[in-house]
């Protein structure tokens, strides 16, 4: 993808990231999952007090599309965009259970892009997770 793409969807997880409720971390993450037809779905980490309840901004925007369109999607990449308080500091890389959503959905190609507020990093889904235990390991 250009880097016109990768800019447009870091903005939009900009945007996303605005709703983030962080009231225990104050860690704020925002994501902007692209669609191959074009289409973005937005998502924000959401905090609880019992922490195993709480939800990342990656998945939100993933559970986001799959809510409204089943699972005919075909994503292309994710922009994230995290740090503390109202400032971009970090380049907020996908947890683990992040990491496994992405794989149920996506190629070994998907993108993902991470923004620390001066530079993009991109990253394949192979290389965040490889050798992912997936639908063929049970097949």
């Amino acid at each position: 993808m250009d880097n016109q793409i990768y800019l447009d969807l870091i903005e939009k997880a900009k945007y996303a990231r605005v709703n983030a409720y962080a009231p225990y971390s104050n860690y704020k993450v925002g994501a902007a999952l692209l669609c191959s037809d074009g289409s973005i779905y937005k998502g924000a980490n959401i905090e609880n007090s019992a922490y195993s309840e709480t939800v990342c901004a990656e998945r939100v925007a993933f559970y986001n599309a799959i809510s409204k369109e089943g699972d005919r999607r075909d994503f292309k990449a994710i922009a994230i965009v995290g740090g503390k308080g109202t400032k971009i500091s970090d380049f907020a890389f996908p947890c683990g259970a992040c990491r496994q959503v992405m794989s149920e959905f996506c190629s070994e190609k998907f993108e993902i892009i991470l923004y620390n507020g001066n530079d993009i990093e991109v990253y394949a889904l192979k290389d965040l997770l490889p050798n992912v235990f997936s639908a063929k390991n049970i097949k």
